[in-house]
């Protein structure tokens, strides 16, 4: 198969735009020829653009249905962390992605999860030891260690995180970083992970503000901004780019479907230039870097290249109108090439229906108790010591300050309800329950009563996973029946399920910007400062389960 396509080619090697030809061969760029400006009109040709940090079983959709959707957008490879359904469903989860993305002509770059389960205060699917982890890493469609979310463990020199992190560099590929909020000696040791002087685990998605960023990259660290569906550390860090292009990535982490149809990595192109950085620094950021940091057989529009290029309108808004993947044009006009096409399932679910007695929790006194403060738009949360609401010896939800009931119930084995208080959710009727709850998603649910906890939460288990929304007159719920995690159906179908579930939870008072986004983290230990497992309230501070 042989085209040629011309536009105006930036250069991100030679920092310059020009007007070329680009002949493709079987899939390569055979040739690069300037050509005569043949004026305004002509369209941008630019490398494809990819996601450097995204869990994709986020978005509720299997590799392929992601695939569909993302190419819209210009988005041609990700780097993915499996480490969601390898919590749920261990190498067979891990497989099950790979083969799935082998479907489509995307490029999918999955790592070997390192941490699975992400800790042991809570109860997860599966397990990946060691050996596994050494395994997958010797595959070639593996080219990293995934996020090391134990930063006590390599602080404290853990053998068995140790020895993943050895696997990782005696198969000479680069480790993934997760440390919020270190700074400083802590940050610097993290990085070194035992070997002074020499960076080690190369990058970090979890920094918040720019003083904490200043502070890895001084050490070598390479960031990655993260813009999901509720982390957005875009505003607070995208400033660092003017100064440290080199070292700069965009991800998105966490990205619910919705948010996927709307758009990707090219709308951080966009609000990235009209902050007035230099569309070239922005491109390094978004094409570039994550080619050459991960060693990805991404090409990045030079002659014998893989033919992965987009073309857009401008470069100011990277309006996509054509998508090439190994010079397969996958996406024109915004209308998807991809089929859509069902896959084969995959699930680890086993507890059996709740009674709403399950969600009482008995009055033993207490003048304070600790209360979860969600924050919008962040993984973090606060710990509160406030008064309880007492009804007929019980501890109930209140509305009135809205401090609401959150329980989190094991998906993998019946066993006693794990009850806490939240803040901060808005909800003023009925609950909202989900089976996507990092990261070993048991099913985490928060309401206004016990009545409404219940159904909730028991709607997931009657649909083996999914997400669900509880009100006076009506119920919805959106079933995830791969791992409990996502839907083969067509993307855009799953999307619009969500967008109405995501509609009724704010229709009944929640004022988060994604409710269930923020909902599926309150059970996420490995960020600070108070979590809620199937074990009970975790400290992320003393990283240990609090006494009830």
């Amino acid at each position: 198969m042989q085209f040629t396509i011309k536009g105006k080619l930036a250069d991100t090697w030679q920092k310059k735009i020009y007007t070329a030809a680009i002949t493709v061969v079987n899939g390569k760029i055979e040739s690069i020829t300037p050509i005569e400006d043949e004026g305004e009109t002509q369209p941008y040709i630019i490398p494809g653009f990819i996601d450097s940090h995204v869990h994709i079983e986020s978005s509720m959709l299997v590799p392929r249905q992601f695939a569909r959707l993302a190419v819209v957008h210009g988005t041609v490879a990700t780097i993915s962390d499996p480490h969601e359904i390898a919590n749920v469903c261990g190498m067979k989860g891990v497989e099950y992605m790979i083969e799935n993305g082998k479907t489509v002509p995307f490029k999918f770059f999955f790592g070997a999860p390192s941490c699975v389960p992400a800790t042991g205060f809570e109860t997860a699917g599966a397990t990946l030891d060691t050996d596994e982890v050494a395994a997958l890493l010797q595959k070639e469609e593996i080219p990293y260690l995934s996020e090391m979310m134990n930063f006590p463990g390599v602080l404290y020199n853990d053998a068995v995180v140790m020895k993943k992190i050895q696997a990782a560099r005696q198969a000479g590929k680069p480790i993934d970083g997760h440390a919020p909020g270190l700074r400083g000696e802590q940050a610097r040791l993290y990085i070194e992970a035992g070997e002074p002087g020499k960076v080690i685990i190369s990058t970090d998605h979890e920094c918040f503000t720019r003083e904490e960023a200043l502070d890895k990259l001084q050490y070598g660290m390479k960031i990655i901004i993260r813009e999901g569906s509720a982390a957005r550390n875009f505003e607070a860090l995208i400033d660092l780019l003017n100064d440290y292009p080199q070292h700069i990535l965009f991800g998105s982490d966490d990205k619910h479907p919705d948010s996927l149809v709307a758009g990707h990595i090219n709308q951080l192109c966009a609000r990235a230039v009209a902050k007035g950085i230099d569309v070239f620094s922005v491109l390094q950021a978004a094409c570039v870097n994550p080619v050459l940091h991960y060693k990805l057989p991404v090409g990045l529009l030079r002659t014998g290249d893989a033919a992965d290029f987009i073309v857009t309108n401008d470069l100011d808004q990277f309006q996509v109108l054509q998508t090439y993947i190994n010079g397969e044009l996958v996406a024109e006009n915004g209308k998807s090439r991809i089929a859509s096409q069902t896959s084969g399932n995959i699930n680890n679910f086993n507890c059996k229906i709740k009674a709403s007695s399950d969600f009482h929790i008995p009055w033993k006194g207490e003048q304070e108790i600790p209360v979860i403060e969600a924050l919008d738009g962040q993984l973090i949360t606060n710990k509160l010591m406030l008064p309880p609401r007492i009804r007929e010896d019980y501890m109930v939800s209140d509305t009135d300050r809205d401090i609401l009931k959150i329980v989190v119930v094991n998906r993998y084995a019946n066993a006693v309800v794990a009850r806490s208080f939240i803040k901060n959710t808005g909800l003023k009727q009925g609950a909202i329950a989900s089976s996507v709850a990092h990261d070993s998603h048991n099913i985490v649910a928060v309401g206004v009563d016990d009545e409404s906890l219940c159904k909730a939460v028991n709607l997931v288990i009657e649909q083996q996973g999914g997400v669900s929304c509880v009100g006076p007159q009506a119920s919805l719920v959106l079933p995830l029946p791969v791992a409990g995690l996502m839907s083969a159906e067509d993307g855009y179908e799953v999307a619009n399920a969500y967008t109405a579930i995501d509609a009724m939870a704010k229709s009944q008072g929640s004022t988060l910007s994604a409710p269930f986004m923020t909902l599926s983290f309150m059970a996420l230990l490995v960020i600070p400062h108070l979590k809620l497992s199937d074990l009970g309230l975790f400290d992320g501070d003393e990283f240990k389960l609090m006494q009830s």
